[in-house]
């Protein structure tokens, strides 16, 4: 069995993203959630899953979504969705399940939230279905009462459209996307069961589409190996305090960069169904760029003159469309080793 016996190709949402994660759960395997930033970041990570033959998770956060309306605009709300439509419009040619979310909304960016809301609801209203298929809420710098009495009042919303929500419990390290968690008391950095409990007993009364991103010292970019201390356990912990025996919760792995292999394994035993990178994925395309362009260096100084000749032209070797394919084809590449180590390949 597979994701396709009750799947079909294209943007997944609502009873069928639930249907999803719980076989991701009980089959033991996570997904990857990649961060994009443009055409070229989504076209990699469709390839990869293609190449995966499996689902996939593209996420926007705030300032991405600004990048992909362009930096004259640097409109996070258009962005968002031109991102999102042109995902709709390509995810079925590609033959592959997506899940369209949003990552990190603090609570200073719950307006972006607010515009995309109407931006599901109109796109709802004429396909019957959203244009996303979940959003984050990260409002772990506030107190856990508002941060889930905020995400329910949110839920309620994303609930009536058929999306889904994440929310965050505990804070992820490091800095990412103009967050900076460097100096965060490390306390915060491990999520309390009982804070875990608290949030699913009010998001159940809701429904049902609602992950959990529950901190275990998570950390948002890539550190030397033993700077950084994992504690899946902590997971584990959680899902026994709530239902002895059972995995009842999805959990999300962030900071899932540079992380050890045994210890996704390890998170993914315990019901993480979702794991984002984005480090990693973002050194991997700059990284094809450039060893291209030093490999190609001789040909790429000018219009003209190369080391075949003062008088060769070199236009086969800037054109953009080149070495863009580069850094699509080493971002496709690390995305494969994120399949492999999430347990996810060939779940099509």
């Amino acid at each position: 069995m597979g994701v396709f016996d009750f799947l079909k190709a294209g943007v997944v949402y609502g009873k069928d993203l639930e249907k999803l994660y719980a076989y991701a759960k009980e089959n033991e395997f996570a997904i990857p959630a990649v961060n994009v930033v443009g055409t070229n970041s989504i076209n990699a990570a469709l390839s990869a899953a293609k190449e995966a033959n499996s689902p996939i998770i593209i996420q926007f956060s705030n300032g991405g979504a600004a990048f992909f309306s362009g930096k004259t605009l640097n409109n996070p709300v258009l962005g968002a969705i031109a991102g999102a439509k042109y995902i709709h419009e390509v995810a079925k040619e590609y033959g592959v399940a997506v899940v369209i979310h949003t990552d990190h909304a603090a609570k200073k960016l719950l307006p972006w939230i607010d515009e995309l809301i109407k931006a599901n609801k109109e796109f709802y209203d004429l396909h019957k279905k959203p244009l996303f298929s979940s959003h984050m809420l990260d409002l772990s710098e506030e107190s856990l009462e508002e941060n889930i009495e905020l995400s329910c009042e949110y839920f309620k919303k994303f609930n009536e459209l058929e999306i889904g929500i994440e929310i965050e419990l505990g804070c992820t390290g490091g800095e990412e996307d103009g967050v900076d968690n460097t100096n965060i008391d490390n306390a915060k950095l491990y999520t309390q069961p009982i804070d875990v409990a608290k949030a699913h007993e009010r998001l159940a009364k809701i429904g049902s589409n609602y992950t959990i991103a529950a901190s275990f010292g998570n950390v948002h970019g890539v550190y030397k190996p033993g700077n950084v201390r994992l504690e899946p356990i902590i997971l584990k912990n959680c899902q026994e305090f709530l239902a002895k025996g059972k995995k009842t919760l999805n959990f999300v792995f962030h900071g899932g960069s540079g992380s050890e292999a045994e210890k996704i394994k390890e998170a993914i035993s315990y019901g993480v169904i979702k794991m984002n990178i984005d480090t990693d994925t973002q050194w991997a395309f700059w990284d094809g760029v450039r060893n291209y362009e030093s490999k190609n260096h001789g040909y790429l100084q000018g219009q003209i003159g190369n080391p075949e000749g003062d008088d060769k032209p070199n236009k086969k070797y800037y054109d953009p469309r080149v070495w863009l394919n580069a850094g699509e084809k080493t971002m496709q590449a690390r995305l494969m080793q994120a399949f492999k180590e999430l347990n996810c390949l060939n779940r099509n």
